[in-house]
């Protein structure tokens, strides 16, 4: 509903899989023993608040950090680590100043904004839009109303690729904006992925290569809708929420789609980057192959944001989605195949294909002491080439009403999140923030006290609260999780009764001040996101 509507504008006895550390070192340098207690009392992590509505303006810019970012895609040039995004802005702050902004960093924790990648439109888009237009026999649009949308950027050889999208709010019919006034019973226009690539993000200087695909549809010019409340489609692909992956064969492919009739997977040329067969409108075999749909029989789907990548250590190729609205509901599912084409299946190991795939990896939630987190999906996921470890951003959006702010739920922060993967090969992501917290081993004595443990069952539209769980020193777990308690040093996995639970040191966020913690992530036996921060 986001990029359709948005153009408008218990204890638990269970058997789970164990989680595998990186198999290489991490992205910190190991501490001598000695060292280690002085490293993590000199750490100091990030103090910037969450609700940054005081420095939301254009001319706070410098001091954002991670704010205003929204559907976020990061590459790393071997220096920095770049992070790019959707036009969205609390109190529209972006508008103006160019499209896709983006941000550099070091440490995946401190960010500066740097500026926007595209200085104005293609002219190439309302050529296209309106070439289109004139051979079914509509009327040309002199000021299309554009929304520039969700890039995913990714290196490809010594080049950087940025695939980004660019909506047409406009009604098909009458060709005038998406409002409640001007709807004259038809659909609003299709969208386009276009290409661009720079030789360096540093250098920001981007060549635009053009169209790759644009919305299609097989219902020919029948593009009429009986109400606003109609939902049933007109376009098959919506093109939009690109993601690349190259397979281990070199093969290059687009993946794209949002809410219509599900997710194409469409083969590039590695060379141009642009489709290996050309595309056409009008004909179906050349708009890509369907990998996803979350219902078969229906036109609206409250699915999208596909991202896909490729882990080498378990052979996969993962697809994570972004389910239903992004104001409060939106929520993180996964799902796998050996094929980048499918079939992709979900935690039971059947094709998810027209129904809803699991595991659920983020959803809506709160611990103590915070509003807690909202709309926070629409992922990006992303390896540390050197060290191995994986990591997830998207943005997370305040519930409405936090401090007093009737608008807070337009508050979007960027998060990026460490991931950890099961024994048996699923992505958990870690219930805090990343923030660089220093190696040091976690010791057996440090799990002993109250913590509180999130259970991420499905509950649309609502934040999924904590619970009180309570470790003893002779090893007895009570309160939201039973059973008995040991930790495996080496692999830093948490077992209670028979879940295994991936552990890490992380920063307390809804702490005041922030503090160090340690946190876990893991599956239960029906694949269930199992959270947990000790207080």
């Amino acid at each position: 509903m986001r990029k359709s509507l948005f153009m408008a504008s218990m204890a638990l006895i269970v058997v789970a899989y164990s989680c595998k550390d990186d198999e290489v070192s991490s992205d910190l340098p190991v501490i001598e023993e000695e060292e280690q207690q002085d490293v993590l009392a000199d750490y100091k992590g990030p103090v910037y608040a969450d609700d940054y509505s005081a420095i939301a303006s254009w001319e706070n810019r410098s001091s954002w950090n991670l704010a205003n970012v929204h559907d976020p895609s990061v590459v790393s040039d071997g220096k920095y680590y770049y992070m790019y995004g959707t036009d969205a802005s609390y109190g529209n702050a972006l508008e103006g100043h160019g499209h896709f902004p983006y941000k550099k960093s070091k440490d995946l924790v401190n960010w500066d904004f740097e500026g926007t990648a595209m200085a104005a439109t293609p002219d190439w888009v309302k050529d296209t839009l309106n070439n289109m237009r004139t051979r079914v026999g509509l009327d040309p649009i002199a000021d299309p109303v554009f929304g520039h949308w969700a890039p995913v950027v990714r290196k490809v050889g010594d080049k950087y690729r940025m695939y980004y999208s660019i909506v047409v709010d406009n009604f098909i019919g009458n060709g005038l904006p998406n409002t409640e006034a001007n709807f004259d019973n038809t659909w609003t226009e299709r969208a386009f992925i276009g290409m661009m690539e720079t030789s360096s993000p540093l250098l920001n200087d981007w060549e635009d290569k053009g169209m790759v695909v644009c919305s299609v549809s097989d219902r020919g010019t029948d593009w009429s809708r009986s109400s606003t409340g109609d939902w049933s489609g007109y376009f098959k692909y919506n093109a939009i929420d690109p993601s690349l992956v190259v397979t281990p064969e070199g093969e290059h492919w687009l993946v794209y789609g949002s809410w219509h009739s599900g997710i194409a997977a469409l083969q590039l040329n590695p060379e141009t980057g642009l489709p290996l067969n050309e595309f056409d409108v009008n004909d179906e075999s050349t708009w890509g192959t369907t990998i996803y749909t979350r219902n078969s029989s229906s036109r609206w789907q409250a699915s999208e944001g596909p991202e896909i990548i490729y882990n080498e250590e378990t052979d996969y190729y993962y697809l994570f989605l972004a389910y239903d609205e992004l104001s409060v509901a939106y929520n993180t599912r996964v799902c796998r195949s050996r094929n980048i084409t499918g079939p992709y299946e979900g935690f039971d190991g059947s094709a998810v294909i027209g129904k809803d795939c699991f595991p659920i990896i983020t959803h809506p939630y709160a611990f103590n002491n915070h509003s807690g987190w909202v709309g926070i999906s629409h992922c990006c996921v992303f390896q540390n080439e050197e060290t191995g470890d994986w990591y997830y951003s998207s943005q997370g959006r305040l519930p409405a009403n936090t401090n007093s702010n009737a608008y807070s739920n337009a508050i979007m922060m960027g998060h990026v999140r460490k991931i950890r993967w099961t024994e048996d090969g699923w992505p958990v992501v870690m219930p805090e923030r990343y923030t660089a917290v220093p190696e040091k081993e976690i010791t057996e004595d440090e799990f002993v006290g109250s913590w509180e443990q999130i259970t991420l069952n499905y509950a649309r539209g609502t934040q999924q609260s904590s619970v009180a769980l309570s470790l003893s020193s002779d090893h007895k777990a009570t309160g939201a999780l039973t059973g008995t308690w040991s930790f495996d040093a080496a692999n830093k996995v948490l077992t209670i009764g028979s879940l295994e639970l991936c552990v890490e040191r992380e920063l307390d966020w809804e702490a005041s001040p922030r503090e160090l913690t340690i946190v876990f992530s893991g599956l239960n036996s029906s694949g269930v996101s199992i959270w947990g921060k000790k207080n």
